[in-house]
């Protein structure tokens, strides 16, 4: 991996969603915006995070109804957050160090401009040729 910043790999659409949001409704905001994952909030407070594997796993899987569970109930609670001037490198080494596949991107006022995840890493572009 070249030495590439969080912010040009990032995705800037950041959705924030209350807690008390039924997971079917997540799941057309996401499946409408085209992303992954929503920021969970409890009033003015984000609270957790919620990806569509998530709501998977933790509630389909487990026979949870969409219809009447929260995005409150499954969230991730631990937000971790890398400034978008950090390198990819550095994030994704956190994201091993803790676990987790995606990180709340901000910047240096400790505003939310983005998310990462594994796979915007992923599709980093390799800087030698393939057999070189």
């Amino acid at each position: 991996m070249a030495r590439t910043a969080v912010a040009d790999v990032m995705t800037r659409k950041v959705i924030y969603l209350p807690g008390d949001t039924m997971l079917d409704e997540a799941a057309q905001v996401m499946r409408d915006q085209a992303i992954g994952d929503v920021v969970v909030t409890n009033g003015p407070t984000m609270a957790g995070l919620v990806t569509d594997r998530d709501i998977v796993v933790r509630a389909i899987a487990a026979g949870l109804p969409p219809h009447a569970t929260t995005l409150a109930s499954i969230a991730s609670v631990e937000l971790m957050m890398v400034e978008q001037t950090a390198t990819v490198e550095e994030a994704v080494q956190a994201m091993r160090e803790r676990g987790v596949r995606r990180l709340l991107v901000c910047d240096a006022d400790r505003n939310v401009v983005g998310i990462m995840s594994l796979s915007d890493a992923a599709l980093l572009p390799t800087s030698a040729p393939v057999g070189a």
